[in-house]
């Protein structure tokens, strides 16, 4: 039987406010256990909630970039459950009427576009942590995450494999740091991926029992966890077993899911409005003058690459995996006037650069204007692509600017058309063998010929000028 892959994700991204969402407690990463937790956050008894702004304006910038629905009246629910990290014996979330419903995402997989529909976005509090590792036998609780603020994005079930929903999940990740909303930080919990996945027979349109795979921090993950869990659901059913609904975690050590406990649907949390805050109401004036503030958003600006510099529809995503790297691309573009060449070295060396190094574009020490200088120093027939990436590694060394580079190093490419003759010439008659077998109709000789050249010039002749001189002198 062949097996269809029915994914849909919650994303928790943590809001970038300094206090939290009903309290003025800091939400600064790293304090000691307990010290940024007021009594609003643990729930003593007679503390009541005041809503953030800031935490509302986040959520009304998230569903103006994804092209939502704002519920103008929108309502917070108690989700009541028991959970030692939870003080209040319930969370404050919204169900039936939450800020932002509908909205898509498009995400490039293979190439090719996909469109992936949102159901909703809504704004509920974290919960605190609790700690297994340092105690023995024991658990410690440490509430300071109690109380920050959370925007639960959660998709269509659209995607059908791992690879789209690592797709969709970096696209999420590069809006809401795009758009200023969230610092993105999985290794802090700032960006925390659920992922609903089921199986079912090709051709089926009812879905199979999901199972939800809690709080994958990195992308590799996310991977790995449903690449696994679909091998194991499919595996399941084919023995004869069934599945039931639950939630799982992952081990990244085994590259295993496991159960956790039975996965409850929303009566079991006893949903009801919480009487402690009042509905929110959102005005068309602050509506308006937060639409007016958004920047130029990802998929407009991959859109205008495409038509302003010629890159591809996978290039164009490349390159706005973040702010800062579009930014990047587009000031080295415009100094070249090169934008394809100036994709393909940001795409390429510079990149594996940054790799290698484990840096950010942001720690680049090669900037973009230094780039796009040596780009057009290839262009205006200076520099080969060989001598360019010698010169890029100066560059990266901070030995001087792009000319003293080529100056200082003697990297200037041998153009002159006497000059470059002469060392043709020498080739040509040191190579006898290799222009027999060219005449005799093999192409690789032609090859060897023009190393051969390259060679003698110690990498600096012009590679076209050299193909036209071999090629009439071989005539």
């Amino acid at each position: 039987m062949k097996w269809e892959t029915v994914i849909g994700l919650e994303v928790h991204t943590q809001l970038a406010t300094k206090s939290k969402i009903f309290s003025g407690s800091s939400t600064a990463f790293g304090a000691a256990p307990n010290t940024q937790a007021s009594a609003v956050d643990i729930a003593l008894p007679g503390v009541l909630p005041v809503l953030n702004k800031g935490a509302v304006e986040c959520a009304i910038k998230f569903g103006l970039a994804i092209g939502a629905n704002l519920n103008r009246i929108n309502v917070f629910d108690r989700k009541n459950y028991f959970y030692p990290d939870l003080p209040k014996g319930y969370q404050i979330s919204q169900l039936a009427k939450p800020i932002v419903e509908g909205g898509a995402l498009k995400i490039v997989v293979d190439g090719a576009e996909k469109t992936v529909n949102l159901t909703r976005a809504h704004m509920e509090e974290d919960a605190g942590k609790s700690l297994h590792e340092d105690f023995h036998g024991m658990t410690g609780i440490d509430l300071n995450r109690a109380g920050t603020p959370l925007l639960e994005i959660v998709s269509e079930p659209e995607m059908r494999s791992s690879a789209e929903a690592v797709a969709y999940a970096r696209a999420l990740h590069t809006l809401v740091t795009w758009i200023g909303i969230c610092d993105g930080n999985m290794q802090e919990g700032s960006f925390r991926v659920d992922a609903n996945v089921s199986v079912r027979p090709v051709g089926q349109k009812e879905f199979g029992t999901r199972r939800e795979i809690k709080n994958l921090n990195s992308f590799k993950f996310l991977q790995q966890a449903i690449d696994y869990e679909v091998r194991w659901q499919i595996e399941t059913l084919e023995d004869g077993g069934r599945i039931e609904q639950a939630t799982v975690l992952f081990d990244p050590d085994t590259g295993e899911t496991r159960m956790m406990r039975s996965k409850e649907d929303a009566h079991d949390y006893r949903y009801f409005p919480d009487p402690d805050l009042l509905p929110v109401k959102l005005d068309e004036p602050w509506i308006e003058a937060v639409r007016a503030a958004l920047p130029e958003l990802p998929a407009a600006m991959q859109a205008r690459f495409q038509n302003d510099y010629g890159v591809s529809v996978y290039d164009a995503a490349v390159l706005t995996g973040s702010r800062a790297l579009a930014d990047y691309f587009e000031a080295a573009a415009q100094a070249c006037g090169q934008g394809k060449l100036a994709a393909n070295w940001v795409m390429g060396e510079l990149s594996a650069a940054l790799n290698k190094a484990e840096l950010d574009i942001a720690q680049s020490p090669v900037s973009a204007t230094q780039l796009g200088t040596l780009i057009a120093r290839i262009q205006d027939g200076t520099l080969s692509g060989k001598l360019a990436k010698q010169v890029f590694e100066g560059l990266w060394e901070g030995a001087g600017e792009v000319d003293a580079i080529i100056e200082a190093r003697g990297l200037k490419q041998m153009s002159d058309s006497g000059e470059l003759e002469k060392i043709v010439d020498e080739v040509l008659a040191a190579n006898p063998k290799s222009v027999e077998e060219f005449r005799a109709g093999k192409e690789k000789a032609f090859n060897a010929l023009v190393g051969q050249v390259m060679k003698a010039s110690r990498g600096k002749a012009n590679p076209a000028q050299v193909n036209e001189l071999l090629k009439s002198k071989l005539q």
